[in-house]
């Protein structure tokens, strides 16, 4: 009997309404999701500590209560420093109408000397106001104090996970004898979402306190703050730099003019590019398992899905997606290749893939291996064993009659 599958056509169809219907309804959700969702990856971030603990036998409450109160720390500091630094932003935005409106001045004089003083240049440069700039600044801010406004369920989440992270880790090693695909695709997600974390967090440190430096010795207001931003936007993916850029830049505009405004520009190029495009991917290699494509599609997509949490956590939720619906299963080789931009390592193909019939064996990846003519033909060789036994048996002298 045949078995006719589902067309593929029909199947890619049902995969794309069903992929859609999925991520309307975590949109729906996202002030649920987003936080269960951050809190399951600061666990992740923390559970080194938490197993450190447990290697040298520290009591159950301290596994508990170390790695918690590490990320509870990092937290609250944030906070404090983005209210802060928001107040003060907010304090200081009005001060820079009069300097704004002396540069429209000079742009407009200086467009008029080379002959360009019309009228739609001078009502654009009209147009413009200082508070529409710094309040490019104060929405990253509020979006960012957005994020962690849900801090109580934050913290919530973190306690209940902490509690279980332990008995989690029992039940997926007991589960790897039957599921072993699933509890593989799971322990691969931890592995790379910790060191993803971990590695982004030490560069974006070392990116920070050289802005900061940078800023201050060109009297950039506010450089703590923009170092912190810095920080924040190295975890979004290719256009966290611009992100981090923007604010500080407007302020150095209004500050010390555009020859500041440049050397801000030229400052974390020289920083952020260079630590970030050519020293930290030596380091993070293959943790995160993404093309560039597709990197670039899970910022878009997990941005208009959660807003800017989701732009934090693009790589996370993707390295989630990942492990849940292809690397847990064992057909999904050439869907991981296609994640990945990678091809499949040699071995990897499914271990139930059928061999061809009237042919030879599948070899890695599910392609038709050619035939080993290196090894031995073991149904020929069985053969010619029985063609010698047989013809011992015919030449062999007959027994001596023995006789009673």
């Amino acid at each position: 009997m045949t078995h006719q599958g589902i067309p593929r056509t029909l199947a890619v169809l049902l995969g794309a309404a069903a992929a859609v219907v999925t991520l309307a309804g975590i949109q729906a959700v996202g002030s649920i999701v987003g936080p269960v969702v951050l809190a399951l990856t600061l666990v992740i971030a923390v559970s080194p500590l938490r197993n450190w603990l447990a290697r040298h036998h520290a009591p159950t409450w301290v596994q508990v209560a170390a790695p918690l109160a590490v990320v509870l720390l990092v937290l609250l500091g944030m906070v404090a420093i983005l209210s802060l630094a928001a107040a003060q932003l907010a304090i200081l935005a009005p001060t820079y109408t009069t300097q704004f409106n002396t540069m429209v001045a000079q742009v407009q004089h200086w467009a008029a000397g080379l002959g360009y003083g019309s009228e739609q240049l001078n009502k654009a440069l009209a147009s413009f106001d200082a508070g529409k700039l710094i309040g490019l600044a104060q929405g990253v801010l509020s979006s960012l104090l957005g994020v962690l406004s849900s801090l109580f369920l934050i913290v919530v989440l973190l306690l209940a996970m902490s509690l279980d992270a332990p008995v989690f880790a029992r039940i997926l090693a007991a589960a790897s004898a039957e599921r072993p695909a699933l509890a593989q695709a799971l322990m691969t997600f931890t592995a790379k979402t910790r060191r993803y974390l971990i590695v982004s967090t030490v560069f974006g440190l070392i990116c920070s306190v050289l802005d900061v430096a940078a800023l201050y010795v060109l009297a950039v207001p506010l450089p703590l703050l923009w170092g912190v931003l810095a920080l924040i936007t190295n975890y979004i993916p290719n256009i966290g730099f611009i992100l981090g850029l923007i604010p500080p830049a407007l302020l150095g505009l209004l500050e010390g003019g555009p020859k500041t405004m440049l050397l801000v520009i030229a400052a974390y190029i020289a920083i952020n590019v260079v630590i970030q495009s050519f020293i930290q991917p030596k380091f993070l290699g293959d943790a995160v398992g993404l093309s560039t494509t597709a990197t670039f599609l899970s910022l878009i997509i997990w941005a208009w899905v959660l807003g800017p949490l989701g732009a934090l956590l693009a790589i996370p939720l993707s390295l989630l997606a990942r492990a849940l619906l292809i690397d847990s299963d064992p057909n999904g080789v050439w869907a991981a290749a296609l994640v990945s931009g990678r091809l499949p390592e040699r071995g990897s193909a499914p271990p139930d893939q059928p061999a061809t019939p009237g042919g030879p064996p599948p070899g890695p990846n599910g392609l038709p291996s050619a035939p080993d003519h290196s090894a031995p033909d073991r149904s020929a060789t069985s053969d010619r064993s029985a063609e010698l036994d047989d013809s011992a048996e015919l030449n062999r002298p007959p027994a001596p009659d023995q006789r009673s």
